[in-house]
C-alpha cells in the first residue's frame, strides 16, 4: 500500500511539473490595438524613431502634425512642426524625444508614447521643420535645440513692439538677477515679475512662457519658464518656482537658466 501511495504521489508531481512547463511553454497572445486605433495596449516595448512607414491616422494641434505610422511591424505616433501629410502617405521619422503618457489638452486625448521630431520626410520630401523651414512661432525640436523655447544656441527674443518693458516692478529678482546670480540661486525658490513675450503651449507636457522685465543684455535679459499655467504675450504676471542651472532635458534641450514647474500669477 505504501509502495503504491508513493508511486501515486510522484506520479501526481509529475503530472503537474508538466503542467506548469505547458503553460510557460505557451505563446503570449499578441496585444490589440485600442479602439482609438492608437498602439497596442499593453504595448510590450515603445516604437523606436528612425522608422519609416505609412500614415494611419494624422491630425493637427498647437502647430504640431500628429502621425500614426505603421510600419508593418508596429505602429507609433511622432509628431513635428505642423506639416502637409494626409493618411496613405509615407513618412520617414527621425530620432526624437520620446514622451510617454503624453497628454495634449487641445486634442483632449492621451497618448501612450509620441516622439517628438524636428521634421518629417513625407514620401521622400523633406518638409517643414528641417533646418530653414520651421514654422514660425513654433519651438524646434531635436538634437541642437534651440528656437522658440529657448535652449542652448537659441536666437535672441526680441519683445514685440506693442509689449511695453518699462517701469516693471522689482519683486525678488529681476530677469539679471537671475543669471548674474545663479550659481547662489541654483536649486532655490525665485520670484520675478515681467511680462510675457511668448508662449508656447504643450510641449513636453508642459507649457513654455519667455519673460522679460527690461533687464539684463542679449543672453540675460529673457527667462524660459515652464508652468502648467496659461499666459499670453503682453500678460503681465509673476513667476514663483525653483531655479535650475544647465539644465539638460537631453535631445537638445539644454538651458544656461530656466525656472521650472512654476506658479504663474497674472496681475
Amino acid at each position: 500500500m505504501k509502495k503504491l501511495i508513493v508511486s501515486l504521489s510522484f506520479a501526481t508531481l509529475a503530472l503537474c511539473l508538466l503542467a506548469a512547463c505547458g503553460e510557460q511553454q505557451k505563446a503570449p497572445e499578441a496585444a490589440k490595438p485600442s479602439a482609438q486605433g492608437m498602439q497596442p495596449a499593453p504595448a510590450p516595448q515603445a516604437a523606436s524613431p528612425g522608422k519609416s512607414g505609412n500614415v494611419v491616422e494624422t491630425m493637427n494641434a498647437a502647430g504640431y502634425s500628429y502621425v500614426l505610422v505603421d510600419t508593418g511591424k508596429e505602429k507609433f505616433w511622432a509628431a513635428a512642426p505642423e506639416v502637409k501629410v494626409k493618411v496613405g502617405d509615407s513618412v520617414a521619422v527621425p530620432e526624437g524625444m520620446p514622451m510617454p503618457d503624453y497628454e495634449s489638452k487641445t486634442l483632449n486625448r492621451k497618448f501612450d508614447m509620441v516622439y517628438f521630431v524636428p521634421a518629417l520626410i513625407v514620401n521622400g520630401q523633406p518638409q517643414a521643420g528641417a533646418p530653414g523651414a520651421k514654422p514660425e512661432g513654433h519651438p524646434q525640436v531635436g538634437g541642437g535645440m534651440g528656437g522658440d523655447m529657448g535652449g542652448s544656441g537659441a536666437p535672441k527674443v526680441v519683445a514685440p513692439a506693442d509689449i511695453n518693458l518699462k517701469g516693471i516692478k522689482k519683486a525678488d529678482q529681476t530677469v539679471a538677477d537671475v543669471y548674474a546670480q545663479k550659481a547662489a540661486l541654483s536649486g532655490k525658490p525665485v520670484k520675478i515679475r515681467g511680462k510675457v513675450v511668448k508662449f508656447t503651449p504643450e510641449i513636453m507636457g508642459k507649457n513654455w512662457i519667455h519673460l522679460q522685465d527690461g533687464s539684463g543684455q542679449q543672453g540675460s535679459n529673457d527667462l524660459t519658464v515652464t508652468t502648467s499655467g496659461v499666459a499670453k504675450a503682453g500678460d503681465t504676471v509673476v513667476v514663483a518656482g525653483k531655479l535650475s542651472v544647465n539644465k539638460d532635458f537631453g535631445y537638445g534641450y539644454k538651458y544656461d537658466v530656466i525656472v521650472e514647474d512654476a506658479q504663474v500669477t497674472k496681475e
